[in-house]
């Protein structure tokens, strides 16, 4: 069994991998960080700060950039990430990671994400495709905690 950690880079996703860490020992689970990546997407990858305007896109790159800042915060944590097409709509972006954690053997899924698990959401969300899987627990952090991730970077 896994604990599978969605992981964009952004604040909640960190802290989603932080909490995530925090759990592995007491469930004897390790922890997946799972990074999916539009192909060629050089807008999607600037909103989500994985490249500076008008660098041109290097999957290559994000892949490694993403794999770091996993590394510096969860040591022992797997990293995995997958190439979904150009243009992938949030469904498929949230079938990839639900399929990385039933091909994982997920037991828990750490989800960072504003607004899933709430009672009225945007159907497109990739938190709230992700969280509708019966086949895990999901764990929903809402809130990015900085002071905690910054203890665990220093």
């Amino acid at each position: 069994m896994t604990i599978v950690v969605p992981f964009d880079g952004s604040p909640l996703a960190e802290a989603a991998l932080v909490r995530a860490t925090d759990l592995c020992d007491a469930l004897e689970q390790p922890v997946l960080a799972v990074s999916v990546i539009p192909r060629g997407n050089a807008k999607y990858a600037r909103e989500r700060g994985w490249l500076e305007p008008g660098e041109a896109f290097d999957g290559d790159a994000i892949v490694g950039s993403l794999h770091r800042q996993v590394t510096s915060l969860a040591p022992s944590a797997n990293f995995r990430h997958e190439a979904v097409g150009r243009y992938a709509p949030t469904g498929s972006i949230a079938r990839t990671i639900r399929r990385v954690a039933i091909e994982e053997n997920a037991s828990m899924v750490v989800l960072g994400s504003e607004n899933a698990g709430r009672i009225v959401t945007a159907m497109s969300t990739v938190g709230t495709n992700v969280a509708a899987d019966d086949r895990y627990d999901v764990l929903i952090v809402r809130h990015a905690t900085p002071a905690r991730v910054a203890r665990v970077r220093a």
